[in-house]
């Protein structure tokens, strides 16, 4: 290369990083730079969502797109607590309809004993129609043109988008009919299928029905050719289902995915040989009615959804709560939903990688992980949760909500030392309580995300009680207008009533050790379990831990054998039955291997939770939980641990982002301004380019002697 055309190349060099530095773009934008002015929602996934068919749909990864695309009949309100039923696709929230053994109507509140069906009748609204999907297309004969598809005709396709037409049609009552259905599909696991065969009448005589079914092939079942009594057409706009018994809970199962619409098409098509071995199914590719569609399902890089064209609109709500005007939750009151063109959901196997990416601004929202939490949050001198500086610089927001869980420790009450309903049991199970700290647990190792649990239910669930009248007043006191844990004497006093002062037994002299049952989760929960030894070592008494892998873990509980040991659960839907369950005796895990972890039996407690599930939110419903809280904080089955706060963060281009831990179908509420994300990313991203500057300088200056000697040459030879 000629020395003056190199010394041309590093002058270009300079200016070109120069004036690229005072550009208005960021540098390391992943995303193309015509999608910085388009409305699109950018976020992470990091593993590939098993199930898109909503009959076998059950984790929060799946729900993150099938919320968006299928729509059941019910949702749940945006802006309300505690959450409420609102009509999605129906007309109205459905009401059941009580009948005697004669199919008399019997008013709301007939005895349970003389109801003997439970009638919902759903009216959905005309004019719904699904988004554009091959499965509709006809051809001009009227034919549905991708139906009937031999396999060497089936070999050119490889994914949905490789089929050149599309159709739809308007939704109608034989879709949520049809779904049902698929509950008791043999060759479609469903989660619920066995619980719901309890109430939905025939259910379970239509899934021996279609297993024979089955035997004569591999081919599609059509599900309209079977009946379900407890599932009925009306017309095309109503349908019925038909309980065996009462269940008010029922309704907020019409608000999952189980429920949602199938149409039959769709479920022949993707039924065609061939298809499955081409990931053409529904686990990959949904059909629905809802604002968006899954048009990408790359799981090795990222899943895309798009605004469903034939959408109807949803209208933003106009009533939240006394607060929500003032935080901005009702600045779109009344406006037409969707807001968002898309959503682009790119791979995150690890979380630092994401956590810098919402830094950067490539992504719009974010949770907290601990090895960040120091980064983006602080706690005040009242102990409230704030943003550090470098996130208010950034106008980044925190939104914080109690989830709808409870972490708690539970005692075996078939063990012949914790458990059982003797004074002493119970005694050393109140002292235990007392002592255990879950305010340091959850200052310690949850970052002071969550709350003392007062009782099983968590806030935001009809029947807790905050305040004073709510405090469990075995393990706290009312303080100052705050609850006060007890302090460790009158555990001390406690245990001494129990037979063992100091934590040695009073007739034998032995120290009292308990067992605890934990699941080896590598290094990291050393700490923890170390702190769960000392809190009981404050009575005196020795905690042996025992870990083990999850299998046998479950195995234990299953069996009755553990001690003590830690649980957890998540709402299923927002209604005390769903919480208070865990404590009634028929669903012990030693009785029925129900959710009843601890064993718990209490026949006050079960008649009590019998008459509860069946009655309707009101003062008389909160007065029956109110007794049954008061029964399990006597005796004292489970440490009500805590619950858990959710922490959120989002810019400030970011729009409607109240959580709602019910609800899943929440990206049509979510605006987004791009031209401020775009400018914010470039102020965030700005390069460092003095080093290149420094570099280009100093190749300049090195070739200078190099440019001087090769004159030099060149001058002698023309002499």
């Amino acid at each position: 290369m000629r020395i003056n055309h190199f010394v041309k190349i590093i002058m270009i060099g300079i200016t070109c990083t120069s004036l690229c530095s005072c550009g208005d773009v960021a540098w390391n934008n992943p995303y193309p730079r015509s999608d910085d002015n388009k409305s699109i929602f950018y976020s992470s996934f990091s593993e590939r969502p098993k199930h898109l068919d909503p009959v076998s749909s059950y984790s929060e990864n799946e729900a993150t797109f099938n919320a968006q695309i299928y729509e059941p009949v019910v949702q749940y309100h945006f802006l309300k607590r505690p959450y409420e039923l609102i009509p999605l696709t129906a007309t109205a929230v459905p009401e059941p309809e009580y009948r005697d053994a004669n199919g008399a109507l019997l008013t709301r509140d007939a005895n349970v004993g003389a109801i003997k069906s439970v009638v919902y009748r759903i009216e959905v609204q005309p004019g719904i129609l699904y988004q554009p999907h091959p499965a509709f297309a006809r051809s001009e004969s009227g034919d549905l043109r991708y139906h009937g598809l031999s396999i060497q005709e089936i070999d050119q396709y490889h994914t949905l988008a490789d089929f050149s037409e599309s159709g739809t049609r308007e939704l109608t009552a034989h879709d949520y009919v049809y779904q049902i259905k698929r509950l008791a599909h043999p060759r479609i696991h469903s989660p619920v299928a066995g619980f719901m065969g309890r109430y939905i009448v025939g259910l379970n005589e239509l899934q021996g029905d279609l297993k024979e079914a089955a035997k004569t092939g591999d081919g599609f079942i059509d599900l309209r050719e079977f009946e379900v009594p407890g599932v009925k057409v009306i017309d095309r706009y109503h349908y019925e289902i038909h309980l065996s018994e009462k269940y008010p809970q029922f309704v907020y199962w019409l608000a999952m995915p189980f429920f949602a619409p199938m149409p039959w098409e769709a479920d022949q098509f993707y039924a065609q040989a061939g298809m499955k071995d081409r990931n053409i199914t529904l686990d990959w590719y949904p059909v629905g009615t809802g604002p968006y569609m899954l048009t990408e399902n790359n799981p090795n890089r990222r899943m895309v959804l798009q605004r469903n064209p034939n959408f109807r609109g949803e209208t933003y709500p106009s009533v939240g709560m006394p607060e929500d005007e003032a935080a901005g939750w009702l600045d779109s009151a009344g406006k037409t939903m969707p807001f968002i063109d898309a959503a682009h959901y790119s791979l995150e196997k690890e979380a630092i990688p994401g956590w810098t990416k919402f830094l950067q601004g490539f992504y719009d929202s974010s949770g907290i992980v601990s090895d960040s939490f120091d980064q983006a949050i602080k706690f005040s001198s009242e102990g409230e949760a704030e943003l550090t500086q470098e996130m208010r610089d950034r106008n980044i927001r925190l939104a914080t909500a109690v989830q709808a869980s409870t972490s708690y420790m539970g005692f075996n009450m078939t063990d012949e030392v914790v458990g059982g309903d003797s004074e002493r049991a119970r005694l050393l199970r109140r002292a235990i309580s007392i002592a255990v700290d879950y305010e340091e647990l959850i200052s310690i190792f949850a970052n002071g995300r969550g709350i003392p649990a007062q009782g099983p239910i968590p806030p935001g669930i009809f029947g807790q009680i905050d305040g004073a009248p709510g405090i469990n007043s075995y393990v706290y006191d009312w303080i100052g207008g705050r609850t006060q844990r007890k302090p460790i004497d009158e555990a001390k006093a406690l245990l001494s009533q129990a037979g063992y002062p100091n934590g040695r037994d009073a007739n034998t002299g032995e120290p009292l050790s308990l067992y605890f049952e934990a699941i080896a989760s590598g290094p990291g929960s050393k700490s923890i379990l170390n702190w769960y030894r000392k809190q009981f070592e404050k009575l005196g008494i020795q905690l042996v831990i025992r870990t083990t892998d999850y299998n046998r873990f479950q195995e234990k509980i299953r069996t009755g054998t553990a001690q003590i040991f830690g649980w957890g659960w998540n709402a299923d839907y927002p209604d005390p039955e769903n919480f208070l369950f865990l404590l009634y005796g028929p669903n012990a895990k030693v009785v029925s291997q129900g959710e009843n972890a601890s064993n718990y039996q209490n026949d006050e407690f079960d008649a009590l939770f019998v008459r509860m599930r069946a009655m309707p939110n009101g003062p008389e419903r909160q007065a029956v939980i109110d007794q049954m809280v008061e029964i399990a904080r006597h005796d004292a089955p489970w440490l009500w641990g805590y619950h858990p706060k959710a922490y959120s963060l989002y810019p400030q281009w970011y729009g409607n982002a109240k959580p709602n831990l019910m609800a899943r179908n929440t990206l049509k509420y979510k605006t987004i301004d791009p031209q401020l994300r775009a400018t914010m990313r470039a102020r965030w991203n700005q390069p460092i380019i003095w080093p290149v500057i420094v570099l280009f300088t100093i190749l300049f200056i090195s070739a200078i002697p190099a440019y001087r000697s090769y004159r030099r040459r060149q001058q002698e030879t023309l002499k």
